[in-house]
């Protein structure tokens, strides 16, 4: 693993209820020479119907977190990120409050030297903050709505990250 250059990028968490701009915090990493990767990934909120087929298409979803301590967890995950991959500089952003479908609920930004450190660390990211972050959602139907429950398949993929 090499060190990060001297003039090192940001590592940036931040925990806010306003839409942020994926664009300018992807350019916020990419303007290193020597960062030959930045890699991202956004979630957006999506108007899928219920998995029991009831209540119809999503409305909203309203996410509630425990402020300090969610961003406390996001800085210990990227800390660890950063000690598992030569990262220049990172960035993750999640949304609280409510969130209509097509708005972003969540970003990872990653840069690296090279692809395989960045595409590694921003998964690794993701698939922790799915899991261990203080988040909690709640779904908003025509017919109601309620929480959204833990599903196994995020367990099941922060799992390939063995901890040990």
């Amino acid at each position: 693993m090499s060190a990060p250059p001297a003039s090192a990028l940001p590592f940036t968490v931040r925990v806010t209820a306003e839409p942020f701009d994926t664009a300018r915090e992807i350019a916020r990493l990419s303007g290193d020479g020597d960062v030959g990767a930045v890699v991202s990934f956004s979630g957006l909120c999506r108007a899928d119907k219920s998995e029991t087929g009831e209540g119809g298409p999503l409305a909203a979803l309203v996410l509630e977190h425990y402020p300090g301590m969610a961003e406390e967890q996001m800085e210990r995950l990227l800390d660890e990120a950063r000690g598992r991959w030569p990262l220049f500089g990172a960035t993750i952003i999640h949304r609280y409050g409510r969130i209509v479908p097509g708005e972003p609920i969540v970003l990872v930004v990653t840069a690296s030297a090279h692809r395989d450190a960045a595409f590694e660390a921003a998964a690794f990211l993701m698939d922790w903050l799915k899991t261990s972050a203080p988040f909690w959602k709640k779904e908003e139907r025509a017919a109601g709505g309620g929480w959204v429950e833990a599903k196994d398949s995020d367990d099941t993929a922060a799992a390939r990250w063995d901890r040990d």
